[in-house]
């Protein structure tokens, strides 16, 4: 329980844990939302949340993969002056969770079955912003204007939060996003991801009549990631002062075993905090296919071609330590007793996009573990802090006396 003195802004240990057990119980993989929104909605208007303070955005019409719904927005006036805050998490889980029974042992919550992970990611951040906004309407509590958004798809590639409707939002000025592990950790930053679609087209042959008159897309690729990989430009890349990171992800291609490979199409990615570094890593990859491709020939000069495509998954963000967002949110951590950690992520999270939009956001933890795999966790202590951690800034109480 909190060590507030104010009794009113006490989280209920019991409602909360419960309310994460039920929902990370939900199935709901990236573009299959649509279950955890309606209850999600549910409780909403059965703590007395008029339905017309309930929208959804259009964000999955501009998904590859569709989806069943959009972003969820419940936008609030507040009852005390003050700067618009905003409270986010995602509603989406792997495939793996799909079918997670939530069991507790000790001072962890884990999945019944060894098949399936648990959806702590991101179900703990969901219920911390639920049971926030649960708390306010049923104990009437006084508060600043809110929005909380649950945000869908974040798990293939941040696609919600990137179609985000932001005029509805209602031009907040501190976002805070729940997704991690530890609650005393504030993200103020994290990297950028590049994607890269390349397509080699070699030369058919039989592979065993006439190999000479091949040109094989798979040599073609094996000597361009050769060549990338002795020179640093795959996996960890380190270049004096610049850093990041890339990988080959997707390799496919090929009918039979009988044929040259004509064609293959390569899947890859490129990291890194500094941008024009990441746009270096792309060039260096894109030198080393074509270079490639104009070493390989058949027995007649022919050699085979490369298509290379690069895009923006997200961009890579740091925030100041005096910006408010992450003022406030270390002032609550400090007032239950924490002490605040700043980090810098090595992964996407929604935070990239809400701050490319305008929307500075720190991200906080609410007790995952091992995501993403069988092994993963919930640790009740965290979940619990942040669950007070979320109440405190709905409230905006972090910097009472």
């Amino acid at each position: 329980m909190s060590r507030l003195k104010n009794k009113t802004l006490k989280v209920n240990d019991k409602k909360a844990l419960q309310l994460v057990t039920d929902l990370m119980a939900i199935p709901g993989k990236s573009g299959e939302e649509g279950q955890i929104a309606a209850e999600i909605q549910r409780r909403l208007l059965a703590a007395g949340l008029p339905e017309k303070q309930i929208a959804f955005d259009k964000a999955h019409k501009k998904s590859s993969i569709g989806g069943e719904c959009g972003n969820m927005i419940v936008k609030l006036p507040g009852t005390v002056k003050g700067p618009r805050r905003l409270l986010m998490a995602h509603m989406d889980t792997v495939p793996l969770c799909v079918g997670a029974e939530p069991v507790k042992k000790g001072k962890l919550i884990h999945s019944k079955s060894p098949l399936t992970a648990l959806g702590a990611d991101d179900r703990g951040g969901c219920s911390v912003i639920l049971n926030a906004l649960l708390t306010i309407l049923e104990q009437d509590l006084p508060h600043p204007p809110l929005t909380f958004v649950w945000m869908v798809q974040e798990e293939i590639g941040l696609v919600g939060v990137r179609h985000l409707a932001t005029s509805k939002l209602g031009k907040p000025a501190m976002c805070f996003n729940w997704d991690g592990k530890l609650s005393d950790m504030v993200c103020i930053g994290a990297t950028g991801d590049s994607g890269m679609l390349i397509h080699i087209s070699g030369v058919a042959s039989h592979a065993g009549a006439h190999p000479e008159l091949g040109v094989s897309a798979a040599v073609i690729a094996g000597k361009a990631i050769d060549d990338l990989a002795s020179n640093g430009w795959h996996g960890l890349v380190v270049k004096g002062k610049d850093a990041g990171s890339s990988n080959i992800g997707v390799l496919s291609g090929g009918a039979a075993t009988n044929v040259v490979m004509p064609e293959l199409t390569i899947k890859a990615e490129a990291r890194s905090h500094n941008p024009r570094f990441r746009e270096r890593i792309l060039n260096e990859f894109k030198k080393a296919f074509e270079k490639a491709a104009r070493t390989v020939k058949n027995s007649a000069g022919k050699r085979g071609k490369v298509s290379f495509e690069s895009y923006l998954k997200y961009d890579s963000f740091r925030l100041s330590q005096d910006e408010p967002a992450v003022q406030t949110a270390s002032q609550a951590i400090q007032k239950l007793g924490g002490t605040p950690e700043l980090t810098i992520g090595n992964g996407g999270l929604d935070a990239n996009w809400m701050t490319a939009h305008g929307f500075p956001t720190v991200t906080l933890g609410c007790g995952q573990q091992d995501i993403h795999t069988t092994s993963e966790t919930l640790m009740i202590d965290e979940y619990l802090k942040a669950c007070q951690i979320g109440l405190t800034l709905a409230t905006a109480t972090e910097s009472d006396a």
